[in-house]
């Protein structure tokens, strides 16, 4: 469990320290990452983070949909092939977390209509609003998700090395 603490705050810490880079974070490797590895396990620190997150910056309207926009990317992510070939991962991982980026204001939008009334006319003027955002986050997410296949490895070694279980069924 403390192996989970730990990525939560690392999440967090990594999140604070790129608010100057707006919406360029490493949040979407973090949590693909954990998946990778540790599977249904991974959720334990993406909700330390989310929890964390909103004792830091305030249990607001906005941290509402960080209670599902990162399982969003979690069960994506439990849906790829467990043993998908290095080559393919090494392309497929930077574009899930990529379209995650993109799709990111699209999945805020629902709970942002819910809270503040809007129709869906004013759901989709918000989605289209932020969508230059959208892509700058998808390239940040495209950028820092190279780097996935190689944590996951070395994550894996580390828990090896350590004797730390990843996945279920792993000793």
């Amino acid at each position: 469990m403390a192996v989970y603490a730990m990525f939560g705050v690392l999440m967090l810490t990594s999140k604070i320290l790129m608010e100057a880079v707006p919406n360029v974070h490493l949040l979407g490797i973090f949590t693909m990452l954990l998946t990778v590895v540790y599977r249904r396990r991974a959720l334990y620190p993406i909700y330390t983070y989310v929890l964390l997150n909103g004792v830091y910056a305030g249990f607001a309207s906005w941290w509402l949909p960080y209670l599902y926009i990162w399982t969003v990317l979690w069960g994506v992510t439990m849906l790829l092939p467990r043993n998908m070939p290095k080559k393919c991962a090494a392309v497929v991982y930077p574009l899930v977390c990529a379209l995650h980026g993109l799709a990111f204001g699209t999945l805020y939008a629902p709970a942002q209509a819910l809270i503040y009334g809007l129709s869906l006319e004013g759901m989709l003027a918000w989605i289209v609003a932020g969508l230059p955002w959208d892509v700058v986050h998808a390239l940040g997410n495209l950028a820092a998700g190279v780097l996935i296949l190689p944590l996951s490895e070395l994550l894996r070694r580390l828990n090896a090395k350590f004797g730390i279980a990843a996945a279920e069924g792993d000793k």
